[in-house]
Order: structure tokens, then C-alpha cells, then sequence
């Protein structure tokens, strides 16, 4: 047996939860992930796991194990990477999750730039606005907009997101064009973006000067995902607050219209983040490098207007 494949085996487990989450990830058979643990156990002549129909959980020999096998692991790598020229030409499967909007608008137009300059790179991409188990799905890193909720994992600000009041021109010439955001509340509809969390719309504010109004139509569409929500709006359905990823090039196409630009609306924060134990490797040094040059370097981060 080779020592180091079974503790990897095992940390995978412990991450993922499951004997069979752990088999998916690692590509290989359940029956070899269950043999491997079973011959660690052996090996140090003590239980690491308690195994259920549904789950396994550590026992304190096996959570003490695993975390000095977690830094033992990450050394080694280090150190293979060293000696194998990994760190200038990094290699693996590199694991990412991003929002839709930030995926097709400003990430995935730059990647063949970035696959060009580190080839042994394999990239395996998911689309989501959801909350994602980096441990448990094996993911390396998420890009998300708006605060992050969960303070266990490294985050690092990469920019912003801005947004802008858009409608189709269908919309505007059947309503007419707001002169002040008061009047959104009397003769519009809202389209709002609805929180997976709460199922409750996200405030939208405009700020011009010292005065701050809450944003309310009179009637509302609400939807929970924020690219069916500038479908409606391109569709004609009623006004939304559009981050400038999605609304930009479709205002440049003449699909959507803005309107009270002289109002400020809150940005939010753009942020990567990873989990504080999964070791930051060189391709996921590389891959966050290339994320803060690429926003810093993006049209989108300067401020549309106000």
C-alpha cells in the first residue's frame, strides 16, 4: 500500500462526507476508497472513521490524523512541485464556480488567454448564484458578487460589480422614462432579484447628493435568477437594477435603455474565495493572480457614472 494514496483517500472522505462523494471526485472505485481507508486503519491499529448507511464522521484519533495529513499532503506537493517544475508550469485539474454574468462577460472571453499561458491547466468550470460545499463538492475556488456570508473560507476583493435602472425601449415609449426614482413607485414595474436565502427581493437605493431613496414600483416582478431577470426586462416586462456585466452590452445594442443616470446605486463587492485548509497550490495561485490583473484590468470596474 502506498501510504500517502490512502491518507489522500482518507482526507477525501473526511472532506467530502461520504465514501461514494469521495470515489466521484477522486475518479476512482468505491470498492478501492473503502479497501485503502479499511488498510489505514489497520496500519495505525485505530479507528479513524464511524461509518453509517448515510454518512461517516471522524473519531477525534481520526480528526487529529487528518489534520496533520492535510499539512503533510500540502508539504509534499510543495515539494513535488519544486522538484517537477510544476511551479512555472503548473498542472491539474483546477475546479472553479462563478456567477453566470462575471462567467460570460468578463471571465470566459478572456480564458483562451489564460489556458494559452498555462496549457496543464484543466479547467472544469460550474455556472451558479448558488451557495456551494467547497470541501464536500471539491471545488478549488468560487468568484462571487455581493458580501460573502461564510467566514470560514480566504476571500480576496478582486473589484466590483455596478449596477444601472435599464428597460427595453418597448418599455420606455409605452411608460415614458422616469425624471426622479420617486416616480418608479407611482406609474412602474420592478423586476427584482430575489435572495436564495431569504426568498425576499434585494433593496435597490439611489443616492444623488445627500438624498437617498428606496426604490419601489408600483407593481413587481420577482425572480431568482439574474439572468432571466434581464430577460424580462428585454422582453419588456418592466425596469430592472442591472449590473453593468450583463446590461452594457445590451445597451450597446440597443436591447435595453438606462434611465436616471445622474443616480448613484450601490455597488457590491466581487470576490475569489477558497477554503483556509485545501493548500494554495500553483495552479490556484496562478488562476487567483490572473482573476485580480484580469478585473483590474476590465472596462467594467470603472464607475458607469453618478
Amino acid at each position: 500500500m502506498d501510504k500517502f494514496d490512502a491518507m489522500r483517500v482518507f482526507v477525501r472522505v473526511v472532506e467530502s462526507g461520504t465514501f461514494t462523494k469521495a470515489s466521484e471526485t477522486l475518479n476512482i472505485q468505491k470498492p478501492t476508497v473503502t479497501r485503502l481507508v479499511q488498510t489505514l486503519e489497520n496500519d495505525l491499529a485505530t479507528k479513524l472513521l464511524n461509518r453509517t448507511t448515510r454518512r461517516v464522521t471522524v473519531t477525534p484519533d481520526g480528526a487529529a490524523y487528518y489534520d496533520r495529513a492535510v499539512h503533510l499532503l500540502a508539504e509534499l506537493e510543495e515539494l513535488e512541485n519544486s522538484m517537477s517544475g510544476a511551479k512555472t508550469n503548473p498542472k491539474g485539474r483546477l475546479r472553479i464556480d462563478l456567477p453566470r454574468p462575471l462567467a460570460h462577460s468578463v471571465v470566459i472571453p478572456a480564458l483562451p488567454d489564460f489556458l494559452a499561458k498555462y496549457p496543464d491547466i484543466n479547467l472544469e468550470i460550474g455556472v451558479s448564484d448558488s451557495p456551494v460545499d467547497l470541501i464536500a463538492e471539491n471545488v478549488d475556488c468560487v468568484i462571487r458578487i455581493g458580501t460573502l456570508t461564510d467566514q470560514s473560507l480566504v476571500a480576496r476583493r478582486v473589484g466590483n460589480s455596478y449596477f444601472e435602472l435599464c428597460a427595453s425601449p418597448g418599455y420606455w415609449k409605452k411608460f415614458g422614462k422616469p425624471k426622479h426614482p420617486s416616480e418608479i413607485g407611482l406609474h412602474h414595474t420592478m423586476i427584482h432579484m430575489v435572495s436564495a436565502k431569504t426568498a425576499r427581493p434585494f433593496p435597490i437605493t439611489a443616492r444623488q447628493g445627500k438624498e437617498v431613496i428606496e426604490i419601489q414600483g408600483k407593481k413587481v416582478v420577482r425572480c431568482n435568477d439574474v439572468s432571466t431577470c434581464t430577460d424580462l426586462a428585454t422582453a419588456g416586462l418592466g425596469i430592472i437594477n442591472g449590473g453593468t456585466f450583463m446590461t452594457a452590452p445590451l445597451i450597446a445594442s440597443g436591447e435595453l435603455e438606462s434611465c436616471l443616470e445622474k443616480w448613484q446605486l450601490p455597488p457590491m463587492p466581487v470576490s475569489i474565495a477558497y477554503p483556509p485548509n485545501r493548500h494554495l497550490g500553483n495552479k490556484l495561485r496562478v488562476f487567483v493572480d490572473w482573476i485580480v490583473e484580469l478585473f483590474a484590468k476590465h472596462p467594467s470596474q470603472k464607475m458607469p457614472r453618478g
